[in-house]
């Protein structure tokens, strides 16, 4: 079952295409890769986390911590009304 935001972006290739313009736009900010560079530190020194496992990384506040990928993913955007 696909999500509002899914469907639109199935339907609506061209916005699709902007999105993932803007998208990849904002990932190359300085701020981004920087919390990326820090997960993936913080993945490799904890050993809770390895690598093919269901643990991700998230900021929360300005701690770093381990949680599911399906708690993290998305946070269930496209399933709330």
């Amino acid at each position: 079952m696909l999500s509002r935001t899914a469907r639109y972006y199935r339907d609506n290739p061209e916005a699709r295409k902007k999105h993932r313009k803007t998208s990849a736009k904002a990932q190359k900010k300085k701020e981004a890769v920087r919390k990326r560079v820090e997960c993936n530190l913080f993945n490799r020194k904890n050993k809770k986390s390895k690598k093919g496992d269901k643990l991700d990384c998230s900021h929360k506040g300005r701690r770093l911590v381990l949680e599911s990928q399906k708690k993290n993913r998305a946070r269930g955007g496209g399933k709330k009304k």
